[in-house]
């Protein structure tokens, strides 16, 4: 009896293993070539793609099925780099932080995660938050809640009064003095203990705020924050550990002293100049350019008592220049990849970013490049996502429209298939 419970068990496993999902598309985006090709069939076998067939292929086994897109335009999912999916944007956001718990963020967070797997983005990179984007990453990646696949930085690092000091604004009774196991950071001692924190916290990047910030309760919004000496000592401590460092830079300083000391990525760059486009070319350190949030938190700080006081006049500076410096940064060569900074607007709305760098000179297929081959790259991930090849985890959207001609399609995904799971389908 027992021999054959034990095949029955096997048998069973053995047809899940074995049936394969035929997708049929009308338009594929080979991101490696960087062209669209017609009529091709795309077989998936279990989490992963098998193979990739021209025409439209039917399956020869009943247990078998196939999935429809012959007219639609189907690509890899996308990967944002920058995003914060313990918050979202609202009037009420700096009061959240003294009347939610840990369990309210982290509801909010499988909300936040669900809208932005829904529209296209099977994997981002958390730029910060108070930790509970640790365990919203073990959760989806232990199939407990849907969300795109997560790469954190855990909390951002900053200096007392910097950007991510999580107590700025707060009364002086309140404030006290977070210390490296917070994030913040005011001596090269510290630099190594913040990081080797992240380590144990459970981070898979390191974040430093090396400028001032838009949307934090302080005063400037460019200056440099971290000195050379303690960035230099966080990228090395980072690296022991096998960690990448994100550096969060408006102001042009802040910018060459985190390149200098090697970390991987520039958000944002507002005022990044002609010698410091040079650098990230000469240290091979991409941009993320965050396009909407510049946009929209320019459009909201003209709403009153939306931001405090204190970010309004920030916000309506920073904001509309990001553009123009990636048209420039993009002419000139600079390396970039496809971050947005959704949290700062709403998640699900990340696809604009698509339309922001089109206004700024960067052909979809370039833009769609860098939010597949690019950040997977970067994500030391190229092997596995990024492309539609045969052996990559079958991560893959559609939409109604092929981009390359109609730009505005990106903000409707009709198809959305994660590690061989469709979450959305028409």
């Amino acid at each position: 009896m027992k021999k054959i419970f034990l095949f029955t068990i096997f048998f069973i496993a053995f047809q899940i293993n074995a049936q394969e999902t035929y997708i049929q598309c009308g338009k594929l985006i080979d991101t490696k070539n960087g062209k669209v090709v017609t009529h091709k069939t795309i077989i998936v076998s279990g989490k992963t793609i098998k193979n990739i067939e021209d025409g439209f292929v039917n399956p020869t086994k009943s247990t078998n099925k196939v999935i429809d897109l012959k007219t639609k335009t189907v690509m890899p999912g996308w990967i944002d780099m920058h995003v914060h999916l313990e918050e979202e944007s609202s009037p009420t956001h700096y009061i959240e932080e003294f009347i939610l718990n840990d369990a309210d963020i982290a509801f909010n967070a499988e909300v936040f995660a669900t809208h932005t797997l829904m529209a296209g983005f099977t994997t981002v990179r958390d730029l910060g938050g108070t930790g509970v984007n640790v365990s919203l990453r073990n959760a989806i990646n232990a199939g407990k809640i849907i969300g795109p696949r997560i790469f954190t930085a855990e909390k951002a690092l900053a200096s007392t009064g910097g950007h991510a000091d999580p107590t700025n604004g707060y009364r002086k009774g309140l404030m006290g003095n977070p210390g490296p196991n917070e994030g913040v950071v005011n001596s090269i001692e510290d630099a190594k203990q913040a990081v080797r924190q992240r380590y144990k916290n459970g981070a898979d990047w390191i974040k430093i705020t090396a400028t001032g910030g838009v949307l934090s309760v302080a005063k400037s919004g460019t200056n440099p924050q971290f000195t050379q000496e303690e960035m230099d000592a966080i990228v090395a401590t980072a690296k022991d550990y096998g960690m990448k460092v994100a550096a969060h830079a408006h102001g042009d300083e802040g910018m060459q002293r985190a390149i200098k000391a090697g970390v991987k990525t520039i958000e944002h760059g507002t005022e990044m100049s002609d010698t410091t486009m040079d650098m990230m070319i000469k240290y091979n350190c991409y941009l993320m350019p965050t396009l909407t949030a510049g946009k929209f938190v320019a459009e909201k700080a003209k709403i009153a008592n939306y931001y405090p006081a204190i970010v309004v006049p920030k916000a309506l500076s920073i904001g509309p220049r990001l553009q123009t410096m990636f048209s420039s940064a993009f002419k000139k060569g600079v390396p970039f990849g496809f971050g947005t900074d959704a949290g700062v607007f709403p998640h699900g709305e990340n696809a604009k970013e698509f339309i922001y760098m089109s206004e700024a000179g960067v052909p979809f297929i370039k833009a769609l490049q860098a939010a597949t081959i690019t950040n997977a790259k970067l994500l030391d991930s190229d092997k596995q996502i990024g492309s539609i090849e045969a052996g990559y985890i079958a991560d893959i959207i559609a939409t109604n429209d092929d981009p390359t001609q109609d730009i505005t399609t990106v903000n409707n995904v009709v198809f959305v298939m994660k590690e061989g799971v469709v979450y959305k389908s028409n």
